[in-house]
């Protein structure tokens, strides 16, 4: 027998006309939470960019926490990482190239291919095969972990497609933003529709249960119940646990950058979406999966639009001493 189709006609009150969320959306539940996944182990590690982001053919180049990073493919496709600057005269090593697994710095010539060289450094690095990451040990400040923390994904046969966004603030607001979901149909009204929380993250149970129709179009929609939760102090994942595309997770992390003017501090929201569908016309979209990526981020840079703005004000808020408790 076939499976139903997901899609799914609902009903939903007009914007202003929705049951009010504040009450439920308490800053202390928010707060609590938010003090628990600061708690959690790190290991020193940061996601820089998407895998993919970094190629074989050219450097990668981010700041993060102050410290210029750079990345790279060694001739065995493997990523490397290390210091930004060239131990020559300080060029940035972002702008050179890569040439036969070995980065070339473009000032003069200097090549690295990984190892020590005087005194520059590499970093650990770790591939995931959806996001590239870097440990720095003296940023992080805690006991080194071999690999990142990282949340179980779908299975191999997955789309994903990574999103960066980068806002005035920092990451505990794109966090604190994440774990409200209190907020999302009043704030994002053109993506979800009849939201509930079903249950808030408490120490025993420490996730948020959330029940809501992802709108597609006018009234049509795909109901489906999600958990978010926090598996390290940087990274929130939303899972679909029950519904269509079960398994599927939205991992958005928080990577400090270096401070804008006046010393406002930046975040690098890097949003990975890995969509996964037990249906067997999910192996045609696995096939049109170029074309459905730019799709992936066109929606989620729109959700970030209004979230870094959330995540903007609550830092500007914090930063005055005028953030309610």
């Amino acid at each position: 027998m076939r499976r139903r189709l997901p899609l799914r006609m609902f009903r939903s009150r007009p914007w202003p006309e929705q049951e009010p969320t504040w009450r439920d959306a308490s800053p202390a539940v928010i707060g609590s939470a938010l003090k628990r996944a600061l708690a959690k182990p790190s290991g020193n590690w940061f996601v820089v960019a998407a895998s993919r982001e970094v190629r074989s053919d050219r450097p990668f180049g981010r700041t993060v926490a102050g410290r210029e990073v750079v990345l790279w493919r060694g001739a065995d496709g493997g990523l490397r990482a290390g210091a930004g600057a060239c131990p020559h005269l300080g060029a940035p090593l972002c702008d050179g190239a890569v040439h036969e697994g070995r980065l070339v710095c473009r000032w003069h010539g200097l090549a690295l291919d990984g190892r020590r060289f005087g005194a520059w450094s590499p970093y650990p690095a770790h591939d995931d095969g959806v996001l590239a990451w870097v440990r720095l040990d003296d940023v992080g400040g805690e006991e080194p972990l071999p690999e990142p923390v990282l949340p179980t994904r779908p299975p191999h046969g997955s789309i994903d497609a990574v999103l960066t966004a980068i806002g005035r603030c920092e990451p505990d607001d794109v966090v604190a933003n994440r774990l409200d979901p209190w907020h999302g149909a009043w704030f994002h009204p053109y993506s979800f529709a009849n939201l509930r929380v079903a249950a808030a993250a408490t120490e025993e149970d420490d996730r948020f249960l959330v029940e809501v129709t992802f709108r597609l179009a006018g009234r049509v929609g795909v109901p489906v119940v999600a958990a978010f939760s926090c598996p390290e102090p940087r990274t929130v994942v939303m899972r679909i646990v029950s519904g269509e595309g079960e398994g599927s997770v939205v991992e958005t992390h928080a990577t400090p950058l270096s401070p804008g003017p006046g010393g406002v501090a930046r975040t690098a929201v890097i949003e990975a979406t890995v969509a996964h569908s037990t249906r067997r016309g999910f192996a045609l979209a696995r096939a049109a999966a170029p074309v459905l990526r730019p799709l992936m981020r066109w929606a989620a840079a729109r959700l970030w639009r209004d979230d870094l703005a959330y995540a903007e004000r609550r830092y500007a808020l914090r930063a005055t001493g005028r953030l309610p408790d």
